[in-house]
Parts: structure tokens; sequence; C-alpha cells
């Protein structure tokens, strides 16, 4: 594949587009995250949704500790050309480190403030040790 594609995208000042990532089944929202253009240049040679972990300093294979991978469908960008939508079918049926299939799980509630709504799918503990 030609990378002049990656030239066509509006990268920020630190080199990196905020990646949402879909469900392809339903289109639930599974998680955002952050890509460079190594990043998102694996993303699309391998298949499997690869993002760069601020925290970390360095690429992250989304399951790489999990098990709990994205397999990559289809990947899109905006109007702008400054974020990345990731189509992914979603394995293990978790994408959130809660252990929750999505990490926007909680829901704004005018008496109580951010209430959590979606269980824990599997306790963490036993998904990273």
């Amino acid at each position: 594949m030609n990378a002049d594609w990656l030239d066509q995208l509006r990268w920020a000042d630190d080199g990196l587009l905020p990646a949402i990532a879909q469900d392809a089944d339903d289109g639930r929202v599974l998680m955002v995250a952050w890509m460079n253009r190594e990043a998102l240049a694996a993303t699309a040679a391998g298949g499997e949704a690869v993002y760069w972990s601020r925290s970390r300093g360095r690429l992250w294979h989304k399951g790489e500790s999990s098990g709990h991978t994205q397999a990559v469908t289809e990947i899109r960008t905006d109007c702008d050309s400054d974020v990345i939508l990731l189509i992914v079918r979603q394995h293990g049926d978790i994408a959130c480190h809660t252990g929750r299939r999505s990490c926007f799980f909680r829901r704004l509630d005018e008496n109580d403030g951010w209430i959590t709504v979606d269980p824990v799918s599997k306790d963490p503990d036993e998904i990273y040790g």
C-alpha cells in the first residue's frame, strides 16, 4: 500500500490522532485511543488494531496482554482528516481494561453525577493477573 494516504491526514503537532474503535456488528463505541503514523500503518498492514500508548510511550497492539484483540474490518477518517474511526470485531467481547465491553460504561445522571451502567464482564485481575 502506498504511504501517501498517511500524508493526507492532519496529524496533531505531537504526531497523534484520536482513534475511535466501533463495533462492526452493533455500532457501539468501544474505546478511544491514540495513533501515530507507525500505529496506523501497522493497523492497516496487519488487520488488527495497534495504538500509540501515551502512558507507555510505545506502540501498543490492542490485546497484547489481555488477548482481547481487535480485528479491523474498515478504517475511516472524518471530514477534517484529523480523527480515525476503526470498525472492529472485538475478540473476547471486552475492550476496556476494567473488564467491560466498552470504556464508555458511565452515564451522567442529573442527580447522582456519573453512574456505572454497564457490568464488568470479567474481573481485570483474571485478565491481567
